[in-house]
């Protein structure tokens, strides 16, 4: 045989042994109980009520945000958790009165820790100081600090272990999933242990709905059956928005995160199926804090390795390898996977997130964002600013004041267009100004299911 007919042949046998086992674990997939998948509908969760002494159980939690990411993407420098988000709070702002908020109320001493990285470590610390009187406490420790890897050499790119000026984009924090270790190494995982804390809620600290919620906590603390879980994931229904989120999967008997970095490439549209893969990773987790000290002291948390190409600004090629602090949880015994209400997750990583959460969509109460009543339907309208809006100080500038949103559905806007003050957008609205040209959308306007496009500027005289 030809060596061409024999590679063919071994194509085909592969392909015939990719069906078959396909077949075979789609046969498995159909004996599996939802028990054996581990994940819980919410509503199920908080139909168990809360019990008298919901204080003693918020005393056992340690709220973690993860707060290594500079706000660059958004076009502004420092740490992103001081951009201003909402009546000019920033996210940490918002995270500091939703903690204080639980305390005052419950007679409670929920700390609350930032996971900084190298980046923004030192601009949080100077900002810290205007929390002081705040009924919360706040510490901080810092994530590592790894050295970028030459594509080409496959060596450091650092030549020393400073990293600042010359040296700075030699060194990158290699993603979240670094939190066991540094927070273990940091001493606090020790102290709150020994002042009796259990749990620790982590989040991105740009996740506007991941606020400490009482019917999860109740649920860890007071398992139904007895066995406590030692880490929860909270997932949520995908929508066509969430394409790359990660899901929840079962091997071996555990739950295992499979993120879209760890997919190949063949298999990336099978991967963003809403049908296939209905639920992704909000990245609200709850662990337990003895199961990390055990775990850390053992070295078995095992967690797949990302590896993230980046191009310098100089043009070199470099790698990064980060971990995904979800990936951990098939370390973690008797983990659960909870599929929450769309509300806990609510992301702001660019401007057009950050037009929704300014909106009248939402109204502001002890620093937690919750849907207006006046809101018909439950959900959040599609809105894609274009790139005259990336930067956040262009996107205020473009906006005279933010407009009526309640009845929205959809919104693009495209090149250079501007919204005078307390403009009402409902249905579909479509705004594109051309190339040269530009399009102002007049104060007062009323724009329902309409698409605007070519030049229309409105001159004073």
């Amino acid at each position: 045989m030809s060596q061409d007919g024999a590679s063919q042949f071994q194509e085909v046998i592969l392909q015939e042994l990719e069906l078959s086992v396909k077949k075979e674990l789609e046969k498995i997939l159909t004996t599996a109980t939802s028990h054996e998948y581990e994940i819980q509908p919410y509503e199920k969760i908080k139909a168990r009520g809360l019990p008298d002494n919901i204080s003693s159980v918020l005393n056992k939690l340690v709220v973690v945000k993860l707060n290594g990411g500079l706000g660059t993407s958004m076009g502004c420098k420092g740490p992103k958790s001081l951009i201003g988000v909402r009546n000019e709070n920033t996210f940490l702002d918002l995270t500091v009165q939703q903690i204080e908020h639980l305390n005052k109320s419950y007679n409670t001493d929920v700390p609350l820790v930032l996971m900084n990285s190298f980046n923004t470590d030192e601009d949080t610390k100077k900002i810290l100081q205007k929390y002081n009187h705040c009924r919360v406490k706040i510490y901080t420790f810092n994530q590592s600090r790894y050295p970028r890897i030459n594509k080409e050499s496959l060596l450091p790119v650092a030549k020393d272990v400073s990293s600042s000026g010359e040296s700075t984009e030699a060194w990158y924090p290699p993603g979240h999933g670094d939190i066991y270790a540094s927070f273990f190494n940091s001493g606090l995982l020790d102290t709150f242990l020994e002042e009796g804390k259990e749990y620790i809620f982590v989040s991105n600290i740009d996740n506007l709905g991941a606020t400490v919620d009482l019917y999860i906590l109740n649920h860890l603390m007071n398992p139904p059956n007895g066995k406590r879980c030692e880490f929860v994931m909270e997932v949520t229904n995908k929508t066509r928005a969430d394409v790359k989120g990660g899901t929840l999967t079962q091997y071996e008997g555990k739950l295992r995160l499979v993120e879209i970095a760890q997919v190949p490439k063949a298999h990336v549209d099978e991967f963003k199926s809403v049908s296939k893969f209905k639920i992704f990773n909000t990245n609200n987790l709850w662990i337990s804090l003895a199961a990390v000290k055990r775990l850390q002291e053992q070295n078995a948390i095992d967690m797949e390795i990302i590896v993230n190409p980046k191009t310098l600004d100089g043009g070199l090629n470099v790698i990064q390898l980060e971990t995904a602090v979800g990936a951990a949880i098939k370390s973690f015994e008797n983990s659960l996977g909870i599929n929450v209400p769309r509300s806990r997750f609510l992301p702001v990583k660019t401007t057009s997130d950050l037009l929704l959460v300014m909106s009248n969509l939402y109204s502001l109460n002890a620093g937690s964002l919750t849907m207006s009543e006046k809101r018909e339907f439950p959900t959040v309208p599609l809105v894609k600013l274009g790139s005259s809006f990336t930067k956040v100080q262009d996107y205020l500038r473009r906006f005279e004041s933010i407009p009526d949103m309640l009845e929205l559905d959809h919104l693009t806007v495209s090149g250079d267009v501007t919204f005078g003050k307390n403009v009402s957008l409902k249905g579909t609205v479509i705004i594109i100004a051309n190339h040269g040209d530009r399009i102002d959308i007049p104060p007062g306007a009323v724009l329902e299911n309409k698409i605007v496009s070519g030049n229309l500027r409105i001159l004073d005289h």
